[in-house]
């Protein structure tokens, strides 16, 4: 087992993996430990192996909501957070802004909607995987009116005209606010993430959940998981109260009202015993009831309409506000507001300033009022409530507490009815209504996540439509007339427990056949419910390869033909395979020996065994159902009945959706044939052994050689025929992809069109006012200042005359050449700056050897040594004073003398392309030749303590020549 580096944190009961070791490298650190390497050398080599920086450890979660969302992230060193977006928020809308030439989202978005609600696009949540005639898209339409959505003949359903040539689905449109979000976790996590987990609600069929699938493709966004906001909520919730979950269940409902919809979800808690992990707490959901529309949206809309009733009443205007978009869009916002004061407030004035034709409106509006426009939705909130309990088959009194989610639970009126309707002494606030979803999620992103390490928190999600498959087939009456028989068998019951296996077993068809999959009775949904809900046919399975595949084994027995079904951790089923099984008889080989079998694991650890599966693998058919003992007598329960209404004409059918049932025959059969096959072997041995043999025939009677019986599977070819709601083929997935990827490159060119533009404009203005400063003046001249100011003044023209319209080369070129222009002045005011602390370094250092002993050292420093320094220092100033004060312009020389001194070279090259200067006399810079020094063993101590300029070093030709025996050679 690789050794892993973990850190981590008690308060949620994550651990943060930084990855598990290479062996190589474990190795290593042994032997470097036995050779007492010291603990710094082996944290050094032990940060070579990590993992860089760059690499995307972290995780997050996207709490998608009709009208917000909120977004979580785990990282290392960071357990579980809400990332802030842009404007410190932990929550943001999800609006998707598109203009001409670029893209807003969040509170961007919504600015822009109340100047030009046409161009933002909200609450596509509803009408995510709906035909063109779903009641929720006329509804979305008639909430809408400025949007232009047309059908799309392709796939029945809708998108959103944009203009002539451009057009954009609901899943591109939620594509681009996922990848938003993103952005955001990013920004704030501080490193790229591409796993996540998205909450989706728990009335989501499998049409809704594949669009969402589809958006975050469309994104570049893995998908760890679609999890139920509800069970993202119930997962939080246990999380952090871990310590108060026993052996005895805990019965809670948690009523979540959002925005958009409502839900009542009732969940057990309990600590179960499991083999991986032992005995680990875990959360069950039993019952879900819902309400797709009511929400606070809906009483957004009512108070909106109200207030648009009050203004036109007000008869201010000829015109009817309620034709104007621009007005109704202010009024909708001013309902929101509303809402919120009206939840702590008794009544409230409403106001917004040039509604329409620059009137001003304002109004006041009554908590009563607003509770009389709402009425018939207020009695809807126990619903949920009832449909939930009928669910799970319990009534209100198992039911512990009661826990309210959501923003808009906070109405006083939806409390008092829900109160009411529950019968409790009080409904609980013991979780945080907006973001428990979000931190449920990531959570359960960091379980999923390779990178990290949690505490088992065992989640059973449940479906809430049932589904089954559907088969004709056709059947022959005693009287010999043959009729089609329409069969139908469970796949998953209503709540029925998920993530699940189910294999379903077809054993009467010999030859290519079709069977479907569908929904289940939905009679526990309203007429309108049904309608919303779309097609109740989900997919048609058209089998290839069966006739070939008996005629392949005709000499097996033919088990049936099997199809595995898979719904995931996400609610999403899948038809993993389907295959045909026979029965053969083979002899059972010898068993190998240990050594053998140690040859063959080490052999198969090298690369020594095949990874290609054969063309017919022999494998035992099990059973893959995995539920746990309660819903086994359920679906036990619900199998019986359905037996007993549907089967009974024809009981040889009766196994067809008894997988478990048929292996346990099979098996009996095995061991039936088994035990015939050796009495039979036994019976003809004494006819062919002689007497002789009858001792070796007793030994092999101790251990004898039995035949047995093996499956052969056979995969059949499937086609499938989506009948709800039609994905979009590759080609289009990659269209649209290509249509995002155009818009993200259009903002990245925009957001860095307008850097640079900002920072030539603060470059121009910056300049211009650091010339009229001290420090800048004392390092530039006259002509310089004039020059700099004149080309700051054309670049200040040229911005406010062509500059806003120029495109970025254009912008970076004119900022670049300004800064070259100024970087020489830039450069000396930068070196002036370091002057005091390198002068006051000099200082120091001789006031270090000023103390020092004369005879410490033998005299190392003298005072004509510092005296030649002195010297060599005052000569270069004078020189840059006069090379200042004199320079003069000349042509470059072409050529230099071979015989040019080495300071001349020196020179030269330090000054490099500078003008060539005629130097003035000076007495002061009379050259001054230090005290000479007896020649020493080793010259390279000669090196001087302090050097101005090292290209110019005076003593090296007098200690050269020096011959004086009065100190020894420096050494400092």
């Amino acid at each position: 087992m690789l050794p892993v580096f973990v850190q981590s944190c008690h308060r949620c009961h994550v651990t943060f993996s930084l990855h598990a070791v290479d062996p190589v490298f474990v190795s290593f650190l042994q032997v470097t430990m036995r050779e007492r390497l010291s603990l710094w050398a082996v944290f050094c080599l032990l940060v070579a192996f990590l993992p860089s920086q760059t690499e995307s450890v972290a995780v997050m979660s996207v709490d998608l909501g009709s009208e917000w969302m909120k977004i979580a992230i785990v990282k290392p060193g960071v357990p579980m957070e809400i990332a802030l977006n842009k404007e410190s928020r932990r929550k943001t809308p999800v609006a998707v802004c598109l203009k001409e030439n670029e893209r807003l989202f969040g509170d961007s978005a919504l600015g822009v909607a109340v100047k030009n609600p046409k161009v933002v696009y909200r609450f596509l949540q509803s009408i995510l995987g709906k035909t063109a005639d779903n009641p929720q898209v006329a509804q979305y339409q008639k909430h809408f009116p400025e949007h232009q959505m047309q059908r799309d003949e392709k796939r029945g359903t809708v998108f959103f005209k944009f203009s002539e040539e451009l057009q954009y689905t609901p899943e591109e449109l939620l594509g681009m606010i996922l990848n938003y979000s993103r952005g955001l976790a990013q920004d704030f996590a501080e490193q790229l993430i591409k796993d996540a987990v998205i909450t989706v609600p728990a009335y989501f069929n499998q049409a809704e959940r594949r669009a969402v699938l589809q958006a975050a493709h469309i994104a570049g966004l893995k998908v760890l998981q679609l999890i139920n906001d509800n069970t993202a909520v119930a997962l939080n919730y246990g999380v952090f109260r871990r310590k108060d979950i026993n052996s005895t269940a805990q019965n809670i409902m948690f009523y979540d009202m959002g925005s958009g919809s409502t839900t009542a979800t009732i969940v057990t808690y309990q600590t179960v015993k499991t083999k991986e992990s032992g005995t680990q707490p875990q959360l069950q959901i039993r019952g879900v009831g819902f309400d797709r529309t009511l929400g606070g949206f809906e009483m957004e809309l009512r108070l909106r309409d109200h207030l648009a009733k009050l203004f036109n009443e007000q008869k201010k205007s000829k015109k009817d506000v309620r034709e104007n978009l621009r007005a109704m869009a202010k009024l909708l916002k001013e309902a929101q507001r509303l809402k919120t004061v009206l939840s702590a407030n008794a009544e409230h004035m409403a106001q917004i300033e040039g509604l329409m034709d620059d009137i001003d409106f304002k109004a006041k509006v009554t908590r009563s009022e607003f509770e009389a426009l709402c009425e018939d939705l207020f009695d809807r909130v126990p619903g949920p409530v009832k449909e939930a309990l009928a669910a799970a088959e319990m009534t209100m009194d198992e039911i512990d507490q009661v826990i309210l989610v959501g923003g808009s639970t906070r109405v006083p009126r939806v409390q008092d009815v829900l109160l009411k309707a529950v019968g409790k002494e009080e409904l609980s606030k013991n979780i945080n209504a907006d973001e428990a979803a979000a931190m449920g999620a990531v959570y359960q992103a960091a379980a999923l996540s390779k990178a990290f390490k949690v505490k088992p928190f065992l989640v059973r999600d449940a479906a809430v439509f049932p589904i089954q498959v559907e088969f004709s087939r056709e059947t022959e009456e005693e009287d010999g007339v043959k009729t089609m028989k329409h069969n139908k068998r469970i796949l998953f019951q209503r709540m029925a427990p998920y993530p699940q296996r189910k294999v379903i077993t077809f054993n009467r068809y010999m030859d290519d056949f079709v069977f479907y999959i569908n929904y289940g009775d939905l009679g526990f949904l309203s007429e309108q419910d049904l309608k919303v809900f779309g097609s109740q046919n989900l997919t048609t399975v058209k089998l290839s390869g069966v006739g070939s595949s008996f005629t392949k084994h005709s000499d097996a027995e033919s088990k049936g033909i099997k199809a595995h079904f898979n719904m995931d951790e996400s609610g999403v089923l899948i038809l993993d395979r389907v295959e045909s099984v026979f029965e053969t008889i083979v002899e059972e080989k010898e068993e190998e020996s240990t050594l053998t079998k140690l040859g063959n694991t080490i052999s198969s650890l090298f690369g020594g065994g095949s990874s290609e599966p054969t063309a017919n693998v022999t494998e035992p058919v099990t059973d893959e159902e995995e539920v746990s003992p309660e819903a086994e007598k359920d679906q036990e329960r619900s199998e019986k009945q359905e037996e007993s209404a549907q089967e009974k004409p024809e009981t040889e059918e009766g196994k067809e959706g008894e997988p478990q049932a048929e292996e346990q025959k099979d098996n009996k059969e095995d061991q039936a044939e088994t035990q015939g096959e050796t009495d039979a072997e036994k019976a003809e041995k004494p006819e062919e052994k002689s007497d002789g043999e009858k001792a070796e025939e007793k030994e092999e009677d101790k251990k004898p050689k039995p035949q047995k019986k093996s499956k052969i599977s056979e995969d059949i070819t499937v086609e499938l025929e989506v009948n709800d709601v039609l994905d979009p083929s590759t080609e289009d997935i990659e269209v649209s992809k290509k249509k995002l990827q155009d818009l993200t490159d259009r903002d990245l060119e925009k957001q860095e069109r307008e850097k640079t533009l900002n920072s030539l404009e603060a470059f121009i203005f910056e300049t211009q006012d650091k010339l009229y400063q001290d420090e800048y003046l004392a390092v530039v001249t006259e002509e310089e200042k004039e020059q700099i100011t004149g080309k700051l003044s054309e670049a200040s023209n040229w911005m406010d005359e062509e500059g806003y319209a120029a495109g970025t080369k254009e912008l970076k070129e004119k900022l670049s050449e300004l800064k070259k222009l100024c970087k020489a002045m830039f450069f000396r005011v930068e070196e002036r700056k370091k002057w005091p602390d390198s002068l006051a370094a000099l200082d120091s250092i001789a006031a270090s050897i000023t103390s020092i002993h004369p005879f410490s050292f033998g005299n190392a420093v003298l005072s004509k040594d510092i005296d030649a320094k002195r010297s060599l220092l005052d000569r270069e100033v004078n020189y840059l004073l006069n090379k200042a004060k004199f320079a003069k312009p000349k042509p470059k020389d072409k050529a230099k003398d071979k015989n040019t001194t080495s300071t001349e070279n020196s020179k030269a090259n330090s000054t490099e392309d500078a003008e060539k200067i005629i130097t003035p006399k000076s007495d002061d810079a009379e050259e001054v030749k230090p005290a000479e020094e007896p020649p020493t063993a080793e010259k390279k101590d000669e090196e001087p303590i302090l050097e101005l300029n090292p290209a110019e070093n005076t003593d090296t030709e007098s200690t050269d020549s020096s011959k004086s025996e009065n100190h020894k050679g420096d050494e400092l």
